[in-house]
């Protein structure tokens, strides 16, 4: 294969990673999250406060890396923004008003550090990814609290900030970070199955 053909190969695997991410985020959005459970009705499942969003993004990153999990973000705001009920509540522009519209802006900055992150050498261990994983939903959690608190400040929301952040930040952060170690132990098994350099 020449020299010229491998840009053309780079940007098709970039936009095909960026494509498959976004379907995963927004078939996430669709999906609430729920622990399995035995008991003596046999195997249940327990509801969790978020729906599957936030891993989706997570595994696109640890998977097809920061350029690719950017774009899926960007697409994933665009169609939000632009009127397409993708979003927690809805869309639309008004969405940019909404205390939870900060973690959705994390989405990209989470995006970009934990795809980063995948990318570097010694990457190729269940450890290392739970951290990108992890470090990528700390920065989605301090965008959404800034929003949150700003908002706060000036007096934007209806409703309490003790409860916002309750229910926008600290409620679901325990799950989030359990589905953390559940998107690595995913995202290692593909890497290897994609032969994916680390």
């Amino acid at each position: 294969m020449g020299a010229s053909a491998w840009p053309a190969l780079r940007a098709l695997t970039n936009w095909s990673g960026a494509l498959a991410g976004l379907l995963l985020i927004v078939c996430g959005g669709l999906v609430q999250a729920a622990l399995p459970s035995y008991g003596p009705n046999g195997l249940s499942f327990i509801p969790l406060p978020m729906t599957l969003q936030v891993p989706a993004l997570l595994l696109t990153a640890l998977i097809c890396g920061a350029r690719s999990a950017m774009l899926a973000g960007v697409a994933y705001i665009s169609l939000g923004l632009f009127q397409l009920p993708v979003f927690q509540a809805g869309g639309g522009l008004i969405y940019l008003l909404d205390p939870g519209f900060g973690y959705i802006a994390g989405f990209l900055p989470a995006a970009w550090l934990s795809g980063r992150l995948a990318r570097q050498p010694g990457m190729d261990n269940l450890l290392s990814l739970t951290g990108a994983a992890l470090l990528g939903l700390l920065v989605l959690q301090v965008c959404g609290l800034a929003n949150l608190l700003l908002g706060g400040l000036v007096g934007r929301w209806n409703g309490a900030l003790p409860q916002l952040l309750l229910s926008y930040s600290f409620g679901p952060l325990l799950p989030q970070l359990l589905l953390c170690c559940a998107v690595a132990v995913l995202a290692l098994p593909l890497r290897r199955l994609l032969l994916l350099e680390s």
